[in-house]
């Protein structure tokens, strides 16, 4: 009975604590205690939701938030204007909402603050042929091929390794990203089906046979940072009038365009027209 009562005493102190405790706090100690849990791009993430946005709730003590307050913090970030001159997106409002719900979890604290839908973007991008012509022979013609035929993330080209080609297939066993501005390797793509092998075609074969990597048994295919491939990109569209990210390159459009155009080459050609070169520039 004593320890029942002992252990009743010492929720409802940890109760009361965790009440004066601050938004702020509650974030920067759920942070903590998933580092090492949660991948390294989600974590610095976290944290920069933390330094930047809803800062208006930080110093607000959990025992002082209600309904009204959380809502009247989640409409000033979408009316704040960032440093792209535009609104937060949906999904940045959205990632702000999950944080702030699994932190206030913590503590059996539940807001539904709204924020705007998630809205699709419809887009009329250029026509594959338009987009080779301006990747090709460049520097970046192995990244852009990589996402526009075998929709491969950045961060899955950047960690392409010479050992992951073998026997006309690329397989994807780690990725690259950037946390904190610097280049961070992890051995899990970030859904679970994205770890796979791929029919590598026979052009892209050859852009990987060219690369240093592959002549000279290096490492990575694409050294690159991924900084400098959406730069170098972008330079290029915007010479030739293209309205497109790098993003873009793995639109369903363009990835189902380029593979029905295959696959109609490959019944009326040869073997050796068989060429992803052959077939952007005969769409």
């Amino acid at each position: 009975m004593f320890l029942r009562i002992s252990s009743i005493c010492s929720q409802l102190k940890g109760k009361r604590e965790a009440a004066n405790i601050t938004v702020g706090r509650a974030i920067d100690d759920y942070i903590a205690s998933k580092d090492g849990v949660l991948s390294p791009t989600t974590i610095a993430g976290y944290q920069k939701i933390r330094r930047n946005n809803l800062q208006t709730l930080m110093p607000v003590p959990l025992s002082q938030l209600n309904e009204r307050v959380v809502q009247s913090a989640f409409n000033t970030e979408a009316k704040r204007i960032t440093q792209r001159g535009t609104p937060p997106s949906p999904k940045t409002l959205s990632d702000m909402r999950g944080l702030f719900y699994a932190v206030m979890g913590q503590y059996d604290l539940h807001f539904s603050p709204t924020v705007p839908a998630k809205r699709k973007r419809m887009r009329n991008l250029p026509e594959p042929p338009a987009i080779y012509g301006v990747v090709r022979d460049t520097a970046i013609e192995l990244p852009c091929m990589l996402a526009m035929w075998l929709s491969f993330t950045m961060s899955e080209i950047r960690g392409l390794r010479v050992c992951d080609i073998k026997d006309g297939m690329a397989t994807i066993n780690q990725v690259i990203v950037d946390v904190d501005g610097l280049a961070v390797t992890k051995a899990a793509a970030k859904e679970y089906e994205r770890n796979r092998s791929l029919s590598v075609p026979p052009y892209i074969m050859r852009l990987i046979e060219r690369t240093e990597a592959w002549q000279h048994g290096e490492a990575y295919l694409v050294p690159l940072s991924g900084q400098a491939i959406y730069k170098r990109f972008k330079r290029l569209c915007n010479k030739a009038n293209l309205e497109i990210t790098f993003h873009d390159l793995r639109h369903p459009y363009v990835k189902h365009t380029t593979k029905n155009k295959s696959l109609q080459k490959q019944k009326s050609q040869t073997t050796k027209n068989d060429d992803l070169g052959f077939l952007f520039l005969q769409y």
